[in-house]
């Protein structure tokens, strides 16, 4: 079991205890993106207009738009041998760094709840058929939560074995899946997507480009957690490479698969994906409905795991236990009150997050890429980069954003386009990286 003191998880990894393999810094970007998710996201492509070409070069463009920050970020654990959010404390301050912490463990709770929704009903769907047992959702929803938790009260160990053991046989098990239904669509004549009506618009395209951007880059507030394990010696770029293909080896293929079959699903909902593969599959129907279930496992033991260490460095000085007690309970509760909304929460929740996510990685790998990458005493305060992020995220929001609740002046000069996350990124990368280019100039000077 990982240490349970808040101190452990704000102070480096002790050079002892730095054995990971470095296998596993691709497993544990590849396996928490396995399950009914991409294939929601490439569905949903189709609902929001796109034609085949289009969905397919918005999901490579969106992925690799995503992917490339996260795995730039994984680089920075190894060397630090710290949390994700605890290496941003270089930038932003001991003080500065609470407020985005704050927000990541409020954003992997909602993810908790967006993750376990589709699992706990194909549970449900599983028992009916293998036992004639049909739990009600909540108590389906609290037995995967309650393994979910344990495996991040364990910690970074355990969920790791979970990513790379349990990841390898979602993996081959999806792959099935992903055959059986490219066969059915071949048979059937459904393999393909009816082309729009009219050529999608560009705000369209942003917003599809976004959602799918989103889909790899909500896990850049996590990479460090699960690469600091590492030798400091480890060499950077297979650690960027690595984290990469994980990345865009898990989701690129899902979302085609999605795109590909949107036909023969009635909408872009999880009851819909997972009906759709359980009638694709046939006799296997029963494993798709276990696969999908136990897919939440792995997602969601990095979530509470994660959360667990967000919450302490938010300034929350609680034992790292509690920490995932608490993150999962919430989860859970979230999760049955939002279950009838899941496609809206699901789209509005990816698109969202952007906002502070974007100037946070911006800040983060400006930092660290254009400064000295050498330990040097964290600032006790609120720092420069602070103020850069909350300006920034306030900003974009304010200006850039669009959603049901409201829409930024910029949004809609633009015909309702949202360049916000990429303005929030490059903004706060540019303004924060003139600073640190300029000091590292002079003390090269010096």
């Amino acid at each position: 079991m990982e240490e349970l003191s808040a101190a452990a998880v704000s102070c480096p990894v002790p050079p002892e205890r730095k054995t990971m393999r470095i296998d596993r810094v691709f497993w544990s970007h590849f396996s928490p993106n396995l399950g009914p998710g991409g294939w929601v996201t490439g569905a949903l492509l189709v609902s929001l207009g796109l034609d085949l070409r289009t969905g397919l070069l918005a999901i490579l463009l969106g992925n690799l738009v995503g992917a490339l920050p996260v795995a730039l970020a994984a680089s920075i654990g190894p060397a630090t041998g710290l949390t994700q959010m605890e290496a941003s404390r270089r930038a932003l301050g001991r003080l500065g760094v609470r407020p985005p912490a704050l927000l990541n463990w409020i954003y992997c709770v909602g993810w908790d709840a967006v993750n376990n929704v589709p699992a706990a009903t194909a549970l449900i769907a599983f028992l009916w058929v293998a036992a004639g047992v049909s739990p009600p959702f909540w108590l389906a929803l609290g037995g995967l939560a309650a393994v979910q938790m344990l495996a991040s009260i364990y910690g970074h160990d355990m969920v790791q074995a979970l990513q790379k053991y349990l990841g390898a046989a979602l993996l081959a098990a999806f792959a099935v899946i992903g055959g059986l239904c490219l066969r059915q669509g071949v048979e059937q004549g459904t393999l393909t997507i009816a082309g729009a009506h009219h050529p999608p618009g560009v705000a369209t395209i942003l917003l599809a480009v976004a959602i799918l951007a989103s889909f790899n880059l909500s896990w850049a507030s996590y990479s460090s957690d699960y690469t600091r394990y590492l030798p400091a010696d480890a060499d950077p770029r297979r650690v960027v490479w690595l984290a990469l293909a994980g990345l865009l080896g898990s989701a690129v293929p899902f979302q085609v698969l999605g795109l590909l079959t949107a036909s023969s699903v009635a909408e872009p909902s999880p009851t819909a994906v997972i009906a759709s593969l359980q009638h694709a599959a046939g006799p296997l129907g029963p494993m798709v409905l276990a696969v999908i279930a136990l897919s939440s496992v792995t997602g969601n033991s990095f979530n509470d795991n994660t959360a667990s260490y967000s919450l302490i460095s938010a300034g929350i000085h609680v034992p790292r236990v509690l920490a995932a007690v608490i993150t999962a309970s919430l989860g859970y509760v979230l999760a049955v009150a939002g279950a009838g909304r899941y496609a809206a929460l699901y789209t509005d929740y990816l698109v969202v997050t952007m906002y502070w996510i974007a100037p946070w990685i911006g800040i983060v790998l400006a930092d660290w890429y254009l400064g000295d990458r050498i330990p040097r005493p964290v600032p006790p305060g609120w720092t420069r980069g602070a103020t850069i992020f909350v300006v920034m995220s306030v900003a974009t929001i304010l200006l850039f954003s669009t959603s049901q609740l409201y829409t930024g002046p910029v949004a809609r000069w633009l015909g309702g386009a949202d360049i916000g996350y990429y303005v929030g990124f490059a903004g706060a990368a540019l303004w924060y990286g003139r600073g640190t280019a300029r000091r590292s100039a002079a003390r090269v000077g010096a």
